[in-house]
């Protein structure tokens, strides 16, 4: 994927704000040999062009200047409310060093698994992205990961699938976390009333009613003469 970015010449606070009324979005780009190098973008091709996953986990091809440079997307700055983009990162990519990312999980084939199929169960995604480590030229876009062979009170973990050659995953806490589990879909029967037992409420109801019907209306007291 293919963005253009353009040299920036001032830096700070200021010059950052008076950017952004303009259109541009400040960010920088280092690592690698160079230098860490100041730039802009256009704000309206950045917005459309964060709403896509091949953005956050792919490496970006840079033009700026004439030439043309391998980077990823480190880090994105939003406004809090409005739909900006504040500040952008993009680190440098080097073909011979290892680079650890969050690569998206693309899951398929629940619906005809066994245990949404035939039992009835509800399958939830524990984690959508995983870490990573590899070799740039091994970089995935995403991890497709197939269920159809879930089965009912199973989970899948890391350990379980085969990541795509050269790929690594990164343990942070866990060392073979859930990716999905089974669970399966308990349904509530409304309890129906033991028999007999509206009987003597209709019952009383009815003797009350009746006691009230019956009652006679209390004597008025006599007129003084």
């Amino acid at each position: 994927m293919k963005f253009v970015a353009f040299e920036r010449a001032r830096q700070g606070t200021g010059a950052s704000r008076r950017l952004r009324i303009t259109g541009r979005t400040p960010g920088i780009v280092y690592g690698g040999n160079g230098q860490p190098s100041l730039i802009e973008l256009d704000h309206n091709a950045l917005w459309h062009a964060i709403k896509k996953e091949a953005f956050h986990a792919t490496i970006l091809e840079m033009e700026m200047a004439g030439k043309t440079e391998k980077v990823l997307l480190r880090d994105l700055q939003m406004h809090p409310f409005k739909q900006q983009v504040l500040h952008i990162d993009f680190q440098r990519v080097d073909a011979k060093t290892r680079l650890t990312m969050k690569v998206p999980l693309h899951y398929s084939g629940e619906e005809e698994s066994p245990a949404v199929k035939a039992e009835n169960c509800l399958v939830n995604h524990v984690l959508t992205e995983l870490s990573i480590s590899c070799l740039p030229q091994d970089l995935p876009e995403f991890i497709a990961i197939d269920l159809s062979g879930l089965k009912k009170g199973s989970s899948l973990h890391v350990n379980d699938i085969t990541l795509p050659k050269g790929v690594k995953f990164v343990a942070k806490g866990q060392d073979n976390p859930v990716l999905v589990s089974v669970s399966a879909i308990v349904e509530e029967v409304e309890a129906a009333p033991a028999e007999g037992a509206a009987a003597p409420a209709v019952a009383d109801a009815k003797a009350a009613a009746g006691k009230d019907k019956d009652a006679k209306p209390a004597a008025k007291p006599a007129a003084k003469k």
